[in-house]
């Protein structure tokens, strides 16, 4: 039987959807068909993401029509995922992250002059920017991937920032003039990870998910997921974590601005403790810990 795949109806949302059906079928030989389901994070496109609120911007209507039965899994951008999703469903599978990282599209950051226009939707890459250079412009923008880097070559803004991850897996990393690696740019949790998501009792397709589904790129996520959540916070709050294994020992570096200003901390475990990692520098961080930046 084939199954059914929701999924986003934007170029990159289908593109990431199209390369998990292709690896479940090429691991399990199953054929998969793809769903498009609009999203309010779709149809809201004239306020920045954190003025439009609520959680699951982006998930909320294919999770309905999971539960309904209209599908049977569904492929997220894992950065979209809310920490806490609706009871019957889970997240089976984590496949094998791309890019964590950020990256500029139009120009180098040290290429910018003092007042050059950066365009970004996110608060935490607003933040960071501003840390790194209080000089720049900084100016909301919303928009798929081909939109943002089509109003940058229009001459709105000197540059955008856009996730390395949405640009490869499009084809279309050549565009990215630098990368912001963790040392420039915390990311956002999850970003560049998949979640594939299906009904907890749906024992068939919880069984084919586990062939597409990478252990260590779930440790770090569930590190950086665990941050979040003891954070509670969601796109409207300027955090990032990022988590990578190095030998023995799970890395995550956290970034946080509030009242108290910006601060970055960075934190190791056993791989094991992923998700205690992640709620301790969490907690450290909110209390004022860590390193002051900008």
């Amino acid at each position: 039987m084939t199954l059914r795949l929701g999924t986003r109806g934007s170029l990159l949302a289908k593109t990431q959807s199209t390369w998990v059906a292709d690896a479940i079928t090429a691991a399990t030989g199953r054929a998969v068909e793809l769903v498009v389901i609009s999203t309010r994070g779709d149809q809201v496109r004239d306020r920045p993401l954190s003025q439009v609120g609520g959680k699951g911007l982006f998930t909320k209507e294919i999770e309905d029509a999971m539960l309904r039965g209209d599908v049977d899994l569904a492929v997220h951008s894992m950065k979209d995922m809310p920490t806490e999703g609706p009871r019957g469903l889970v997240i089976a599978s984590v496949p094998r992250r791309a890019s964590a990282f950020d990256a500029l599209v139009g120009a180098r950051l040290d290429e910018l002059g003092p007042g050059a226009i950066v365009g970004t939707g996110s608060a935490r890459r607003a933040e960071q920017l501003a840390a790194l250079r209080p000089d720049l412009e900084i100016r909301g923008i919303r928009g798929n991937v081909g939109t943002r880097i089509r109003r940058q070559r229009d001459g709105d803004y000197d540059a955008v920032v856009l996730a390395k991850a949405g640009l490869d897996r499009l084809g279309w990393g050549e565009q990215a003039t630098e990368v912001l690696g963790v040392e420039h740019m915390v990311p956002a949790v999850g970003q560049g990870a998949l979640a594939v998501q299906c009904r907890r009792d749906d024992a068939d397709v919880l069984q084919l998910l586990e062939r597409v589904h990478d252990p260590d790129t779930a440790v770090c996520v569930g590190a950086e997921r665990s941050f979040l959540a003891t954070l509670e916070g969601g796109c409207s709050v300027p955090a990032g974590c990022f988590a990578r294994l190095e030998g023995d020992q799970l890395v995550a570096e956290g970034f946080l601005a509030d009242a108290g200003g910006r601060r970055r901390m960075v934190l190791r475990a056993d791989p094991m403790h992923g998700v205690a990692l992640g709620r301790d520098l969490a907690q450290r961080i909110r209390a004022g810990e860590g390193r002051v930046v900008g």
